[in-house]
């Protein structure tokens, strides 16, 4: 489908552009062809501080990962082209041990500039929008950050928190856009100016995300609202072209407002041209979108107008052609686009292929940085008994995460005491960060006995998030489980045919496992809640023989439940966990305190406790997951669990055996 958009006049007023083009063809005896204009749109997103091609938790060297890398596919992608646009959608500085050694333990002082940036600033980016991991350090160091950029940063949906309650008068944070002005040439040699407006957007659940670092200083709104408000003045003060830049990824559930996956009702917003998305850490045009009504995945289009997401981790380029026209009136229009995704690697069985070299330019530009951070991760801070992996950490209880719910509860313990909550039993939640799915084969966590260093820790607790703890029931604990158990798919216990346990959509850092209570899940029951947080089953439920020190949980039984500023202030549509029933905010991260934990008992014995299970799925004999191909060889497999095989991507296939 064509996309015909006229665009605002540049050169002169409608009546004179009428007059002047009708007098052309009266002399000419025929209408004066339209110039046409190809431009390429690139774009990079969700980055996460990946500029080298290295694994900083492995220590070694990595083929799938890298801004670097696609600085190569960038020089392809600007050698095929005369007129480019190249874009950053955010969540650059924050995400792997680079960004935490830049933020945490060196620092920025004003003139620095971050790694990050000396390595976009190689690349020649026109734009770039913020992420909502750009926030997760503080206003401040991000300031510091992106004022070594060379490039403008906008933001249309964050205001300054001006506390009158007066929504008339508020003033945006950031520049909501930005009007590059842009000389093209068109097919026949000629020159045109024209002027690109980029406008961005961030998810305006980063008050939730990060309520410390923002409440009192930052609001924000609903980013389709805030495109229908700037999309006509970007129009008005002379955009020919406007490309959207939502960090937000791709839902058609129904519109509320202040969504967090917006793009989908963004693309019904007039006046935009192309959008550049992200957030979602996965790919489009590809076939996870290929049932959204209004998607084309051969032009890469949604609702008609010309979409890309390039991946995350520096996996993808992004690639929109636009075929642009250009009237007598000076008028601009898209009128033809294709979307494309360049991959950095390619993935066969557990094969790897790497699909180009790392930029030379870009590895010499952060070098310093990137070798004081693989020294910052060598550093030790205990041992382990035994070792340590995720590999099967959504069919069993896990080691890796009962270190993480054991330091928890220990910080837990002497924060309440002599508090108001003291007495009150600490629970405490935790999920598999690291278990496969988009991240592959080998995307698990796998310490070996011995010495623990810094960079297992951060592979045990990759997020930045600090401690929370909220103050809930027994109802309350029990459907916060009933919404981690949306991890999984319906198990007809009948059915002899092949079933995946797993419910890939769902994502893993949403699978809380509660230690504190015994519970089993019982998956031939439907799920209670949809992966939005969103009653689906009402009579359903999955959790079952809950119960705290051998008792069945009562409904008004209280509980503290140690958790981090992500979930207790409302990130995966938890039930109860809203922001309202926090108790205790912590300045520790986390992971910080995880490593004090392993510094304060110097040796841990990483086993589980078992306080969770899968209950009997009845005659089912075919109930499919997959996991790390090393699986096979781990000391803490499960006994209701055998080995078939392995899949076309590298995983290693088990089947559920019922016991």
């Amino acid at each position: 489908m064509l996309h015909l958009r006229p665009i605002r006049t540049a050169v002169a007023g409608p009546l004179l552009s009428v007059s002047l083009s009708l007098s052309l063809a009266l002399v000419s005896g025929t209408a004066l062809a339209d110039s046409t204009v190809s431009l390429r749109i690139l774009e990079t997103t969700d980055i996460h501080t990946h500029l080298v091609n290295y694994d900083y938790y492995r220590d070694s060297t990595s083929d799938t990962v890298g801004l670097a890398k696609v600085a190569t596919l960038l020089k392809t992608a600007r050698g095929e082209a005369e007129n480019i646009v190249f874009i950053d959608n955010g969540d650059l500085i924050q995400g792997n041990p680079l960004g935490d050694y830049m933020a945490k333990r060196r620092g920025l002082k004003d003139g620095d500039v971050h790694p990050v940036y000396k390595a976009m600033n190689l690349l020649g980016y026109d734009a770039a929008n913020l992420g909502n991991h750009e926030f997760n350090y503080g206003l401040d160091f991000l300031g510091k950050a992106i004022s070594g950029a060379n490039f403008p940063y906008v933001s249309a949906n964050i205001f300054a928190d001006d506390g009158d309650g007066n929504a008339e008068n508020d003033k945006p944070y950031f520049q909501p856009y930005v009007l590059l002005d842009r000389e093209f040439t068109d097919t026949d040699g000629k020159k045109h100016k024209a002027k690109v407006g980029v406008i961005g957007f961030v998810p305006p659940q980063i008050m939730q995300w990060d309520k410390a670092n923002l409440e009192g200083k930052v609001i924000t709104k609903d980013i389709v609202e805030m495109a229908r408000k700037y999309v006509p003045e970007m129009r008005e003060k002379g955009a020919d072209i406007v490309i959207a830049v939502p960090h937000s990824g791709l839902s058609t559930l129904t519109r509320e407002g202040m969504e967090e996956n917006a793009t989908y009702y963004l693309s019904q917003v007039d006046g935009i041209d192309a959008i550049l998305f992200g957030h979602s850490h996965t790919v489009f045009p590809s076939d996870t979108y290929a049932d959204i009504d209004g998607v084309d995945l051969g032009k890469g289009t949604i609702n008609g107008v010309a979409a890309v997401m390039p991946g995350f981790w520096g996996s993808h380029l992004g690639v929109i052609d636009l075929t642009l026209s250009i009237n007598d009136a000076g008028e601009w229009s898209v009128t033809d686009s294709l979307s494309d995704v360049r991959p950095i690697y390619q993935r066969q069985g557990r094969e790897v292929t790497p699909l180009v070299d790392a930029d030379p330019d870009v590895i010499n530009a952060v070098k310093e940085e990137h070798e004081a951070t693989i020294a910052y991760m060598r550093e030790g801070v205990g041992t382990t008994a035994a070792p340590i992996n995720s590999f099967f950490a959504l069919v069993a209880d896990d080691p890796s995460i009962q270190i993480v719910t054991n330091a928890q509860k220990w910080y837990l313990d002497r924060i309440l005491a002599g508090s108001e909550y003291d007495g009150i039993p600490i629970l405490s939640a935790g999920a598999p960060f690291k278990a496969g799915g988009r991240g592959g084969p080998d995307y698990f966590t796998d310490i070996p006995k011995g010495q623990i260093a810094l960079k297992n820790v951060a592979d045990l607790y990759i997020y930045p998030n600090t401690v929370r703890a909220v103050l809930l029931n027994g109802d309350q604990v029990r459907e916060w489980l009933e919404m981690s158990a949306g991890q999984f798919n319906q198990i007809d216990p009948k059915s002899d045919d092949e079933q995946q346990l797993i419910n890939e959509n769902f994502p893993t850092y949403n699978f809380d496992v509660i230690d504190g209570v015994d519970y089993q899940i019982d998956v031939t029951q439907p799920a209670r809640y949809s992966k939005e947080g969103e009653v689906a089953n009402a009579d359903a439920h999955r959790i079952v023989n809950l119960s705290f020190e051998g008792k069945p949980i009562r409904a008004d039984q209280k509980f503290v439940v140690a958790t981090n500023n992500y979930r207790a202030g409302g990130g995966g549509h938890f039930p109860a966990l809203d922001g309202s029933t926090i108790i205790v905010e912590a300045p520790d991260e986390n992971r910080t305190v995880l490593a004090n934990y392993i510094l304060d008992v110097k040796e841990i014995d990483p086993k589980a406790d078992g306080n969770w299970r899968l209950a009997p799925i009845g005659e089912a004999s075919n109930v499919m997951f997959v996991t790390s191909p090393k699986a096979s060889s781990a000391l803490n497999a499960p006994d209701t669990i055998r080995f078939v095989g392995e899949d076309e991507t590298g995983f290693a296939k088990y089947v559920l055996q019922s016991k």
